[in-house]
């Protein structure tokens, strides 16, 4: 049986993520932010730590982890580097999958596993301009090659980790026949990659989620992952990219939240009511507006506990797992973006300050509106849910 408790989670915590180092991300994200660079200190040190290998299993050397455990792992990382958390997500999500795949007996990727534990940093690029079919469907190409491998052209967008990932990977439409996918990785050394240099943001800065342009890039035989139809096609991969993807990036927002939070907390502690004579933490406006956030957030993190817990036990759930992952990452985006809101309010002026980490907060929340689908995007799919037979 998986030990849930929380002296477990406290024990990964301080192996993974100690507070120290939790100070150090913080005081590097804000220089991060402020310079527009990527987060080389932080990615040596998780290195160091074993981070990237939270998925790989302890026979190859990593931690053998499961969702659940580094859910909260990444949950506490972005309540001090939202960004830095973000980025790491992709790495964290192509082993995630892998992972869960052989969970389900599909060994076909094992060597994701391998590579990673090796040292090769994985990044995502799915994501397309006016794509929102998304994992359905791709506005890139694939051109079948003799040997059984594919040229791979097209553009990727929010590709985070550009500077320094190592395999991608991508999907592109089958050239041979347009109702056929192909999934598979990239390598960093192929010809043909381009990645942009425009990356001037709101937040999220540190991740560096540039574009990738792919031309007649090659993909070998050996590192096609999939073939399957376009459309709404139930495939263990996809299913499996989906629930790492969607649970992983609301851990991050789950983690923006709760950082949020305790910034509100000292923001009222701190500022002194003249009217009042006290400080804003007993000013009962101020109380109401802390409680309504504080209640919002906690069912975020029960959420995505709930339903990590639920991909780790290998629940059965059908057609409803679509609607349980993506209102996770929904519920925790917008979280985040209402806890820092209050946050801003509770630190007042010297929040708006560009320096003050509520501030930086406020933006990076922001970032959530943009994570596939969006809300608008996934009304349908909750109303046909009811509604329709």
């Amino acid at each position: 049986m998986t030990d849930n408790s929380p002296a477990r989670h406290a024990a990964l915590a301080e192996q993974y993520l100690s507070a120290a180092l939790l100070e150090r991300f913080r005081e590097r994200a804000a220089v991060y932010d402020r310079e527009n660079r990527f987060f080389d200190e932080d990615l040596a040190d998780l290195k160091d730590a074993g981070y990237l290998r939270l998925f790989v299993p302890e026979e190859l050397g990593g931690g053998g982890l499961n969702l659940n455990e580094v859910s909260k792992l990444q949950q506490r990382l972005a309540t001090a580097a939202p960004a830095t958390a973000l980025a790491i997500n992709m790495h964290l999500m192509c082993t995630g999958v892998v992972h869960a795949m052989r969970e389900r007996d599909d060994h076909s990727l094992d060597w994701v596993l391998e590579e990673a534990a090796a040292g090769e940093i994985f990044a995502f690029g799915i994501s397309e301009p006016s794509n929102d079919w998304v994992l359905q469907g791709s506005k890139s190409t694939a051109v079948p090659q003799d040997d059984g491998g594919y040229l791979i052209s097209g553009v990727k967008i929010f590709t985070s980790l550009s500077p320094v990932w190592t395999r991608l990977i991508v999907h592109g439409t089958d050239a041979s026949d347009d109702t056929q996918l192909v999934y598979g990785f990239l390598e960093r050394d192929a010809d043909g990659i381009t990645v942009s240099d425009d990356w001037d943001v709101m937040g999220m800065r540190a991740s560096q989620s540039r574009a990738t342009i792919l031309k007649d890039v090659r993909m070998q035989p050996e590192r096609v992952a999939r073939r399957i139809p376009s459309g709404r096609f139930p495939d263990l991969l996809t299913f499996a990219i989906t629930s790492n993807f969607q649970l992983l990036v609301g851990s991050v927002y789950a983690g923006v939240a709760q950082r949020a939070l305790q910034l509100a907390v000292a923001g009222l502690k701190a500022r002194k009511s003249a009217k009042a004579g006290t400080t804003y933490a007993e000013v009962p406006e101020t109380r109401i507006r802390l409680a309504d956030a504080h209640m919002e957030y906690m069912s975020v993190p029960a959420q995505l506990e709930a339903y990590c817990r639920d991909f780790d036990d290998l629940a059965d759930h059908g057609a409803g797992w679509p609607l349980r992952l993506v209102s996770a990452r929904l519920n925790a985006s917008t979280a985040a973006r209402r806890t820092a809101e209050v946050a801003l309010m509770c630190t007042s002026g010297s929040g708006f300050g560009n320096q003050h980490e509520a501030g930086r907060l406020f933006r990076d929340a922001t970032a959530g509106l943009f994570h596939p689908p969006s809300a608008d995007a996934a009304r349908p799919m909750y109303a046909a849910a009811l509604l329709d037979d």
